[in-house]
């Protein structure tokens, strides 16, 4: 419920901002803009991951006696096999779903599956914990391929992972460890009304007062450049060879 509640606000955000330019074709199709740096990515997937230990571990508030020890165990156990099951199931469903074997979808994945295994950790098996991670991440992956369709421009996949993810996970805590599913549907619905509703309007009344986007200029040349003086990855600036008249990438 939590993951999915920043994600009925991103969901605001993304509509309210508008896709970037060039985003969207004329023709319909989508322009690919994939991560400019995939290492640091990456990392900061891992880092997640790792962290989300912290987040459901501490969520037992209780590591005293053998009770305690042994729950936390276990919801530890779950939320890696969650977020495994989701990196390896977004990369298989990623060619037929996007067209491609998708680096970035597989990474979404991972983090879907965290997300969705979030929800009740401490009551489910191990193999309940795959299974929700999988699914998570198939949620996740078609969920990046329904927004382009929709031509919602969210650029890290924030809505797929955190609300689409959050959804499934909060339901399926009905399905694998008995509880109601009505009473998890009302709580999904209640959330997503209420979150998404305050959310828009405080987007929009961002965007009247203040802006909420950068001009095209400033977004066709990078926010680094173009505001910061700076250049985020100078190592990667196009060259020309004087010998060879061609550019080429000097590291």
């Amino acid at each position: 419920m939590v993951h999915s509640t920043g994600g009925w606000a991103a969901l605001a955000g993304a509509l309210v901002v508008g896709p970037r330019w060039g985003k969207f074709r004329k023709d319909g199709t989508v322009k690919p803009t994939p991560p400019s740096n995939i290492p640091a990515v990456t990392l900061g997937v891992f880092i997640l991951w790792l962290g989300w230990f912290g987040f459901n571990g501490g969520s037992q508030l209780a590591l005293e006696g053998a009770v305690n020890a042994l729950a936390m165990s276990n919801i530890l156990v779950n939320t890696n096999l969650a977020a495994a099951a989701g990196v390896v199931t977004a990369l298989a469903v990623s060619r037929p779903i996007l067209g491609r074997i998708d680096l970035f979808a597989g990474l979404n994945g991972a983090l879907a599956g965290l997300v969705a295994i979030t929800a009740g950790p401490d009551i489910v098996d191990a193999r309940w914990a795959v299974f929700i991670g999988a699914v998570g991440a198939v949620v996740c992956t078609m969920g990046l391929r329904f927004l382009e369709q929709r031509r919602i421009d969210d650029v890290v996949g924030a809505v797929p992972a955190h609300l689409f993810a959050g959804v499934w996970g909060t339901l399926a805590t009905s399905i694998a460890a008995g509880a109601d599913f009505v009473t998890q549907l009302i709580g999904v619905a209640s959330v997503g009304v209420f979150v998404f509703a305050v959310s828009f309007v405080v987007w929009t009344v961002l965007e009247k007062t203040m802006g909420v986007r950068v001009s095209r200029t400033v977004e066709e040349l990078g926010q680094d450049a173009a505001e910061l003086g700076l250049e985020a990855y100078p190592e990667f600036v196009l060259m020309v060879d004087p010998d060879e008249g061609q550019d080429y990438r000097d590291p």
